[in-house]
């Protein structure tokens, strides 16, 4: 017995078929849908890198961070007496100098123009709280910036005009900004913008005339 169709009724499926979601796909279909799965495999695994990425360098100290903190070794027994050489330390320019054995006996006279003398408040490690700032009289180490206002003072040998600014006393440190002046132990004087001794850094003496900073 045949079903009557009613007028404008569209054929249905035949039976048996089921929805079209459900029908097994055409070969272009199935390439289709593995391109898609495949491409949003690969977006969701480089944003899982993405993410891990930096929460895995918190961990990681820089470079830079790593050589900010890192102790500095030089030389100083190729100095010659009275030459000053510079050496980066977290920054810093650090002076190494080799001083003569005049400049050493000018730094143990007393010397009643300096501000801080016997350096009560400035920075040195206690071994260097002595009228040469050092672990060894003929070797300045020094950060060498003005405590003033961070200037770089520069160094000041045989010139009759700072000479006469240190009373004669002596060879020194002057900071060209506005006019702080130091002895050879980074010691300031009265009476200058600077308030305090340059400061000296933590260091040691090795074998071999080698210096380490920090």
């Amino acid at each position: 017995m045949t079903a009557a169709t009613l007028p404008g009724a569209q054929p249905g499926p035949a039976q048996g078929a089921g929805p079209a979601s459900l029908r097994s796909p055409t070969p272009e279909g199935a390439a289709r849908r593995r391109l898609l799965l495949a491409t949003a495999g690969t977006v969701g695994g480089l944003g899982l890198v993405a993410t891990a990425v930096p929460f895995v360098e918190t961990f990681e100290p820089s470079a830079r961070a790593r050589a900010m903190g890192a102790p500095v070794e030089a030389d100083w027994g190729s100095l010659a007496p009275g030459q000053l050489r510079t050496v980066a330390w977290r920054g810093m320019p650090v002076w190494l100098m080799r001083r003569t054995p005049a400049m050493v006996a000018a730094l143990d006279a007393p010397n009643p123009d300096l501000a801080d003398p016997d350096s009560r408040h400035s920075d040195q490690p206690p071994a260097c709280r002595n009228p040469t700032r050092s672990l060894q009289p003929e070797l300045l180490v020094a950060v060498g910036i003005c405590t003033h206002l961070g200037c770089i003072p520069s160094l000041k040998i045989g010139d009759a005009g700072f000479e006469s600014l240190m009373h004669a006393r002596e060879d020194g440190f002057l900071c060209p900004c506005h006019g702080s002046r130091y002895d050879l132990a980074g010691r300031v004087v009265r009476n200058v913008p600077a308030p305090l001794n340059l400061p000296i850094p933590p260091y040691q003496l090795l074998a071999g005339q080698t210096v380490r900073i920090g």
